[in-house]
C-alpha cells in the first residue's frame, strides 16, 4: 500500500539549500571579480538573471517523471546533435569563432549560447536509457552482451563527441568522456573487457605525453601535430619558462591563491589582475579573498552535493534514475577536479568553468536542467507502508 505523502515534504529542500549557498557565492565572486575586468558589462545582474531562468528550468522539470524522460531522452539527443551540428554549419555572423573555437550562437540582447552545455544531460539520459533497455532486452549477461552494450554506448557518445572536437573544444570534448567512463563503471560490464580496454587507453595517453615531452618532432613528422598545440602542457609543467597566455594567467591565478593565505585578504579586497577571472578563474577569486578556509569550504559544498546526488541513486530503485545521478556525479566531479585543479597547476589548463559559481548562462542552465532531474526524482518519490522497498519514481 503506497503511503501518501505532502507535496512540501517530497521537494528536495537539502539540494534547494546548496543551489542557495552557491548562488551567494556566485554573486559574491562574480560582482568582486568584475570590479577588474576588462569588460564594461556588469555580468552579476546577468548571472542573477540566469540563476531565475534556472530556477525556471528546475521548476518545469519537477513536472516530469522518470519514465517520461526515458521516453523523451532519445529526442533531446536528437536535438542536441542538430544544435551542434547548426553551430558547426552556421555562418560567422550566427556563430563567430572566440578563442579558437565555434561553440556558440549569438542571440541579440540575450548573447551566447553554447549547445554543448545542454548535450551533456541530454547525453546522460540518452546513454541511461541505452543502459537499462540493454539489461531489459539481456536478462541473462554474457562477454558477448557486455561487450554489444560497450558497444552501444561507445557509438552514442561519439556522435556528438566527435561534433564537438570540431569546434574544437577539448574541454567539453572530456567532460563527455568523463560521463562515458562514469557509466561504463556502475553499468554491470563485466571487469575482463573493461580493465584492458582502460588500461590500453591509460597506456596509450601515457605514451601520448612522453612524445609530446620528449619526442614532439615524431608528432609533428608522423601525426602532422603542431608542437605550438602543445604550450598549454608545457606551460603547465614549467610556467615561468613559457611565455603563452596558459602560463600568464597560471601564474596569475598562484599568485592570487597563494596570497589569500589562509583567511584571505576579504571581500573585494583582491589585488591580482587575472583575465576572465569572472568564468574559468573564479576559484582564484576565492582563494585570494577568502583564503584557505574560503576555498575549503566550497569545495566541501560540492563535496555534500556529491553525495547527496550519491544518496539519491542509491535509494531509487529505477535503474534509469540511477544511470541518470551517475552521469550528473560524473560531469560534477570532472568539473570541479578540473576547474579547481588547473588554477592549482595540478592539472592543465582547459576552458571548463566552475559549476554554479563561474558566469555563463549556459553551463549554469545546462547544470540546473541537470538538478531539474534530481528535483523530479525525488519529487516523484514512492514510499509504501508494508514494504522496505523506495522507489523514487513510478
Amino acid at each position: 500500500m503506497e503511503r501518501y505523502v505532502k507535496k512540501a515534504d517530497r521537494f528536495d529542500w537539502t539540494l534547494t539549500l546548496l543551489l542557495f549557498l552557491f548562488f551567494l557565492i556566485s554573486c559574491a565572486a562574480i560582482y568582486s571579480a568584475q570590479s577588474s575586468a576588462q569588460y564594461d558589462e556588469n555580468f552579476l545582474v546577468k548571472q542573477i538573471f540566469w540563476y531565475a531562468v534556472g530556477a525556471g528550468i528546475i521548476l518545469v522539470s519537477i513536472f516530469f517523471e522518470g519514465y517520461q524522460y526515458k521516453r523523451l531522452s532519445w529526442y533531446l539527443y536528437g536535438l542536441g546533435l542538430l544544435l551542434l551540428l547548426a553551430v558547426f554549419l552556421a555562418p560567422e555572423s550566427i556563430a563567430p569563432h572566440r578563442n579558437g573555437a565555434k561553440s556558440w550562437f549569438i542571440i541579440p540582447k540575450i548573447g551566447s549560447i553554447q549547445p554543448s552545455e545542454f548535450v551533456k544531460t541530454f547525453l546522460i539520459l540518452a546513454l541511461s536509457r541505452v543502459i537499462t533497455t540493454h539489461q531489459e532486452k539481456h536478462l541473462e549477461k554474457t562477454l558477448k552482451t557486455d561487450f554489444l552494450l560497450l558497444c552501444k554506448l561507445v557509438i552514442t557518445t561519439a556522435v556528438p563527441l566527435g561534433l564537438i572536437m570540431l569546434q574544437p573544444d577539448l574541454g567539453t570534448g572530456l567532460v563527455i568522456l568523463s560521463i562515458l567512463t562514469g557509466l561504463i563503471l556502475v553499468s554491470g560490464i563485466t571487469w575482463k573487457i573493461i580493465l584492458p580496454i582502460y588500461s590500453l587507453a591509460a597506456s596509450l595517453a601515457g605514451l601520448i605525453f612522453y612524445l609530446v615531452l620528449q619526442k614532439p618532432e615524431f608528432l609533428e613528422k608522423y601525426l602532422h601535430v603542431q608542437t605550438y598545440q602543445f604550450n598549454r602542457i608545457y606551460a603547465w609543467l614549467d610556467p615561468n619558462n613559457h611565455s603563452t597566455s596558459s602560463s600568464y594567467h597560471l601564474l596569475k591565478s598562484l599568485s592570487a591563491i597563494g596570497s589569500g593565505l589562509i583567511s584571505g585578504k576579504g571581500f573585494s579586497q583582491r589585488e591580482v589582475y587575472i583575465p576572465e577571472a569572472h568564468t574559468d578563474f573564479i576559484f582564484a577569486v576565492i582563494g585570494e579573498e577568502y583564503g584557505f578556509i574560503g576555498g575549503s569550504i566550497v569545495i566541501g559544498l560540492f563535496f555534500m552535493l556529491i553525495y547527496h546526488l550519491i544518496k539519491t541513486s542509491l535509494e531509487t530503485t529505477d535503474p534509469f534514475n540511477t544511470y541518470v545521478c551517475t552521469g550528473i556525479i560524473s560531469v560534477l566531479t570532472f568539473h570541479v577536479f578540473q576547474n579547481v585543479g588547473m588554477t592549482i597547476q595540478v592539472l592543465p589548463i582547459t576552458g571548463i568553468p566552475l559549476p554554479f559559481i563561474s558566469y555563463g548562462g549556459s553551463s549554469l542552465m545546462g547544470n540546473m536542467f541537470a538538478m531539474g532531474l534530481v528535483y523530479s526524482i525525488r519529487y516523484h518519490h514512492r514510499t509504501y507502508m508494508f514494504s522496505s522497498e523506495k522507489s523514487l519514481s513510478s
